[in-house]
């Protein structure tokens, strides 16, 4: 008797092509994955990361110099508008009463004023930069906002520089008098005003350099905000 073995087949083992979008989607995962562990992710995310911190520490810089420069300002009016002071001197034999106040040159009250205009605007922007600020906003609304302000800076601060130097000037023919003809050496009867005037004529001076400083961060964010 004749019997047929009947044996199963094996089994079939299908295989199916991977999905492109599934094995695109796993690679991205775990490129990802890695790049975080390894602390060297490329790409949008850092340039998104960079920008938040620029404008984290540019504002912060503004704010700074925004609060100095009121400051120096302030200080500037404050020691200027309380230079007075009276004396007397011998000239040729003759005692001469002197009185001398920061109101009687016009060198030093326009130092004064500019000074002043220079506080007013610092503050302004102070309060507008730190409000931004807070509501994590941008602290120019627009770049016809950021050019207004950097050429308020860029005035005030050529403002600041002629009121200085018309002050120097003053101070310096008083503390060396004029040769022809002989004139004394005004600030040594006066010298508690003569020290008021050159402390607020070098912060009006440092009030230049703080100016000059934000308008080149007012250059920096409009190139960061093309």
């Amino acid at each position: 008797m004749m019997t047929n073995d009947l044996k199963t087949p094996p089994e079939a083992t299908v295989q199916l092509p991977d999905h492109p979008i599934a094995t695109a989607t796993a690679a991205a995962t775990t490129k990802v994955a890695a790049e975080t562990e390894t602390g060297t992710m490329t790409g949008p995310l850092v340039s998104i990361t960079s920008a938040r911190k620029f404008s984290r520490n540019y504002d912060a810089m503004h704010i700074v110099s925004r609060f100095v420069s009121l400051s120096a300002s302030l200080i500037s009016v404050a020691v200027m508008t309380t230079a007075k002071e009276k004396s007397s001197i011998s000239v040729y034999g003759f005692d001469l009463s002197l009185n001398s106040k920061w109101s009687y040159s016009g060198s030093f009250q326009y130092l004064v004023g500019i000074s002043a205009i220079v506080a007013v605007h610092s503050l302004v922007q102070l309060v507008m930069t730190s409000s931004r600020t807070l509501r994590k906003a941008s602290i120019f609304s627009s770049r016809n906002h950021a050019w207004i302000i950097f050429a308020s800076d860029q005035v005030l601060a050529y403002a600041m520089v002629s009121a200085g130097s018309a002050a120097t000037g003053v101070t310096n023919l008083n503390r060396t008098g004029i040769k022809h003809p002989t004139l004394p050496n005004f600030c040594k009867p006066l010298h508690s005003f003569c020290d008021r005037v050159g402390v607020s004529i070098a912060f009006a001076f440092f009030n230049c350099f703080l100016l000059a400083v934000s308008a080149v961060l007012d250059v920096l964010w409009l190139a960061n905000n093309i």
